[in-house]
C-alpha cells in the first residue's frame, strides 16, 4: 500500500487530472482510468469532491490499483488523497503512483500539512515563531516524509540540488526537505525537543512524524554530515530510504481512504466483474435457502400448533360451560390439555357451584327419574 497527500494551489486541479489521465492511456502508461460519476454529488459548494480511479502494470506483471480522491476547495487551494495498493509487496523501484494522475511538474506539487514543496528545496523562514511554527507541523505530519538538513556553511549552486533527484522513484513525491541557514541551528534544535530529535551542525536529521513508525531511533536517523557540492548525499539517501521501509502505522485519514479503495472500486475488468456477480449470485442463493429454511420451520411450527389448538378445544368443549381452564397465558396448549383431562377426572360435580336445599330436593326428585329414563 501507498498513501500520498498533497495539495493542488492552482486552477482547474479537475481539468489536469482529466487531461492527465487521458495522455497516460492513449501511450499506454496507464491500462484503464476513471472519473467516478457523481462522486461530489453530496458535496455541495462551487468544488465538490471528485474521485478518480486508474490501474496500471509495474515489471512482472504486478497490478496497481490507485485511487485519488480530490477535496473542495476551502481556501488556499484543493487538497487530493492518494491510496494506491499492489498485488505484492511494494517495491521502491516503482514508479510514484503521483505520476499516473498529475503531469512531472505542475501546481500538485504541494505539502497538504505546511504548502511546501514536494519537489525543491524549502528554506526556513528567518523569523524564529515561524520556523516553531513550521517544524512543529512538519513534526506532526503523518503523510510525508520531512527532512531537516543544516547549511555548515552558505551554499553556491551546486549545493542548492534537491535531495529528491537521489531517491528511488517512489518516495520522490512524499519527502519535504527543509534547508537550515548556519545561523540558525540553534532555533531549530530548539523547535525540535518536543519531538526528541536533533540536527547535527552540517548534517541532516529525519523526522519521526506522528504517530512514529515502530523501530523509529533518532540516531539511526540522523546523518552527521552532509556535503553540499552537488555530490549524491548517499548516507541522507540511505536514512531515508530505511525511514520509508520502516512498519509505518496509518496517516490520519489513510484508514478511510483504503477503506474507499478497497470497497468502493468501480474500474473493473471483464473478468472482475463477473467475479463480482458470481459472488453477488452466491449471496442472493445463500440468502433464498435461509428465507426458504425459515420458512420450513415456520410452517412446521404453525402446524404443529394448530394440532394442539385443536386438541386443547377439544378437552375445552369436554368441561362445563362457563368454565376456561385456568393458566391460559402462562402454558403451552398440551399442558392446557393434560391439566384439562385431570381435573374432568373428578366429575362433573367437583366443576359445579354448591347446590342450595331446594335445588337438592329437586335434585332428589329428578333423580330416579333420570335413573328411570
Amino acid at each position: 500500500m501507498w498513501p500520498a497527500r498533497g495539495r493542488h494551489v492552482g486552477p482547474d486541479a479537475e481539468g489536469v487530472l482529466r487531461h492527465t489521465l487521458r495522455q497516460l492511456k492513449d501511450s499506454q502508461a496507464i491500462d484503464d482510468c476513471l472519473e467516478v460519476p457523481d462522486s461530489g454529488a453530496d458535496s455541495g459548494g462551487d468544488s465538490p469532491e471528485r474521485v478518480f480511479e486508474a490501474r496500471w502494470r509495474v515489471p512482472d506483471e504486478v497490478t496497481v490499483r490507485a485511487r485519488l480522491s480530490l477535496a473542495p476547495d476551502l481556501g488556499g487551494g484543493r487538497e487530493w488523497t492518494l491510496l494506491a495498493e499492489a498485488e505484492q509487496p511494494w517495491d521502491p523501484a516503482w514508479p510514484s503512483p503521483v505520476t499516473r494522475f498529475w503531469p512531472e511538474y505542475g501546481d500538485w506539487d504541494h505539502d497538504a500539512a505546511t504548502g511546501l514543496s514536494l519537489s525543491r528545496i524549502t528554506t526556513l523562514p528567518e523569523d524564529d515563531k515561524d520556523v516553531r511554527r513550521l517544524l512543529r507541523d512538519s513534526g506532526h505530519d503523518g503523510w510525508c516524509v520531512h527532512v531537516v538538513v543544516h547549511e555548515a556553511m552558505t551554499t553556491d549552486e551546486r549545493g542548492r540540488l534537491p535531495l529528491t533527484r537521489w531517491l528511488p522513484a517512489t518516495l520522490r513525491h512524499r519527502v519535504v526537505e527543509h534547508r537550515a541557514a548556519p545561523h540558525q541551528l540553534r532555533v531549530v534544535n530548539w523547535a525540535l525537543r518536543e519531538f526528541d530529535v536533533e540536527v547535527p551542525r552540517g548534517g541532516a536529521v529525519v523526522l519521526p512524524g506522528t504517530p512514529a513508525p515502530s523501530g523509529y531511533d533518532a540516531e539511526d536517523f540522523t546523518v552527521r554530515t552532509v556535503f553540499l557540492d552537488g555530490s549524491e548525499p548517499a548516507d541522507l539517501v540511505a536514512a531515508v530510504t530505511r525511514f520509508a521501509a520502516l512498519p509505518q502505522p496509518l496517516p490520519d485519514g489513510a484508514g478511510e481512504a483504503l477503506t474507499a479503495l478497497r470497497e468502493d472500486w468501480h474500474l473493473l475488468t471483464l473478468e472482475e466483474e463477473l467475479a463480482r456477480e458470481r459472488k453477488r449470485v452466491a449471496m442472493y442463493v445463500e440468502a433464498l435457502e435461509a428465507m426458504t429454511q425459515s420458512r420450513d420451520l415456520y410452517r412446521e411450527a404453525t402446524e404443529r400448533a394448530h394440532e394442539a389448538l385443536a386438541a386443547y378445544r377439544e378437552s375445552a368443549g369436554a368441561a362445563p360451560a362457563g368454565q376456561q381452564p385456568s393458566g391460559a397465558r402462562t402454558t403451552s396448549p398440551f399442558q392446557q390439555l393434560t391439566r384439562t383431562l385431570e381435573r374432568l377426572k373428578g366429575g362433573a360435580k367437583a366443576l359445579r357451584p354448591a347446590a342450595t336445599g331446594q335445588d337438592k330436593e329437586e335434585d332428589t326428585d329428578a333423580g330416579p327419574k333420570g335413573s328411570d329414563g
